[in-house]
């Protein structure tokens, strides 16, 4: 692919996330047919790391009086439905661990269980209303969804608990190509809370 259309099929990616809600492969797909055929024949994505640059520039150019206290109110949120299903290992992962999360963006919390079930039979006897199900990527992994009211931000936000396997965790805790991790457990995220606070 040519250097200025993958810069074009980035930017036009990271624009989606952050305009749209979209996660980063989703946007990237959306963003190759805005850009037409003649680009998809010769295609090469661009990784997630290079959409998320490219998110992080948008962000601080269009977003930078905004999207800090969104994405502190996000945390928050996830902290307090990490602490209420501290027994399933929660781990945050995607934008809203990553830095990058808007008011647009769902929450997505990774839950590593010892029996899969356990988590949707803990969900029912806390009298959490979730719809269960399974997403394209997720292989045959169980996405219970949540929608919940996020004080700080005054509306709705979905939150998703994708179930693992127990014996996965240590693998998703690998870091990223430049050493960054993809997902944190209740005590990292509380440590980035502390720091976005000592900096406000």
């Amino acid at each position: 692919m040519n250097p200025d259309t993958l810069a074009e099929l980035t930017g036009r990616a990271a624009r989606l996330v952050v305009e749209e809600g979209l996660d980063y492969g989703a946007a990237k797909r959306r963003a190759l047919r805005d850009l037409g055929s003649a680009a998809s024949r010769s295609v090469t994505l661009p990784s997630n790391e290079m959409v998320e640059d490219e998110v992080r520039e948008y962000l601080a150019l269009f977003c930078a009086d905004t999207q800090p206290a969104e994405l502190r109110a996000l945390r928050e949120l996830a902290a307090r439905w990490m602490g209420r299903l501290a027994a399933f290992r929660p781990h945050l992962y995607g934008a809203t661990w990553r830095g990058t999360a808007t008011r647009l963006s769902p929450v997505l919390i990774d839950l590593f269980c010892d029996d899969p079930k356990s988590a949707e039979i803990e969900f029912l006897n806390l009298g959490i209303a979730f719809d269960s199900h399974s997403e394209p990527g997720a292989g045959e992994d169980t996405v219970l969804s949540v929608l919940d009211r996020c004080p700080e931000l005054g509306e709705v936000v979905s939150v998703h608990f994708i179930v693992h396997d127990h014996d996965v965790l240590r693998g998703a805790l690998k870091p990223d190509s430049r050493g960054q991790t993809w997902r944190g457990n209740l005590a990292a995220l509380r440590q980035r809370l502390a720091a976005s606070g000592a900096s406000s």
